[in-house]
């Protein structure tokens, strides 16, 4: 592949070979059950068992990051299995892509971050997203159409690295399996820029569904503007660093505010 196909954002372009389509197809199939797939009709039943309580959506609560053991090492080797499945998830699109020949730098995991292509936009990014992200949430959350949204009940002295860790696996394993992996699939099938921008979101918006459904909205329209965003620049690196710095300031900012301020539930 010419070095100007790589730099373009409509690369690869569509295989033509039945055998190699359906390959696709299968990969897509079996990594989607393994990973954010099943975690989307795990989050839509429970956006159903939540409307059928009493008390209905807006009476119900989650933890994203709950405690797991009631000893402290056991919880802290818990909570690093779960950042470890999540870059396992991250490592399995880098190796599936790689093995047919696209390495990361091609989907814009180049080496070393550069400020005005990577750093500022991913501070941009994080803005645009996560502020009218919060209102949403709040809007959400007052209609009853949101759960209520624990970002961390851990109380362990290790709790802030380890919510910082895990703020970085989820957007390793989002935007590299959600984002630069499917699409570039859904490229090589022939699908058009914004059919692979609609399921790339819709499947971002489905597991995040059992927060409700603000939650899934909200996810749905970052789905979107992130998707775009690497399609017209082919750089992922934004798109991590301003996932992981939304993640990283809902865990660590909701452990400090929490019962100090009134407009968080």
């Amino acid at each position: 592949m010419s070095s100007a196909a790589e730099s373009s954002p409509m690369w690869p372009k569509p295989v033509s070979s039945e055998h190699e389509r359906r390959a696709i197809r299968i990969e897509i199939g079996v990594v989607l059950v393994v990973t954010f797939g099943l975690s989307g009709a795990s989050a839509a039943l429970s956006l159903l068992e939540s409307a059928l309580s009493p008390g209905g959506v807006g009476g119900q609560t989650v933890a994203l990051n709950p405690s797991r053991a009631a000893l402290s090492t056991i919880d802290l080797l818990f909570q690093l299995l779960s950042v470890a499945r999540l870059l396992g998830w991250a490592a399995l699109g880098l190796y599936l892509l790689w093995r047919s020949g696209i390495a990361p730098r091609m989907i814009g995991l180049a080496r070393g971050l550069r400020w005005r292509d990577d750093v500022l936009p991913g501070l941009i990014l994080a803005a645009v997203i996560g502020i009218p992200g919060l209102a949403l949430y709040l809007v959400a959350h007052a209609l009853g159409v949101s759960v209520t949204i624990v970002p961390s009940s851990l109380e362990h002295w290790w709790r802030l690295p380890v919510l910082v860790l895990s703020a970085w696996a989820n957007s390793a394993a989002e935007e590299v399996l959600v984002v630069a992996w499917l699409i570039t699939r859904l490229r090589q099938l022939g699908w058009t820029e914004n059919r692979s921008l609609l399921a790339s979101a819709l499947l971002r918006g489905s597991y995040h569904l059992y927060q409700g459904l603000g939650g899934g909205l909200g996810n749905l329209v970052m789905g979107l503007v992130f998707g775009r965003y690497w399609q017209r620049s082919s750089r992922l690196w934004p798109l991590l660093l301003a996932h992981a710095l939304i993640d990283t300031v809902a865990y660590v900012g909701y452990t400090f505010l929490r019962g100090k301020v009134s407009w968080l539930p």
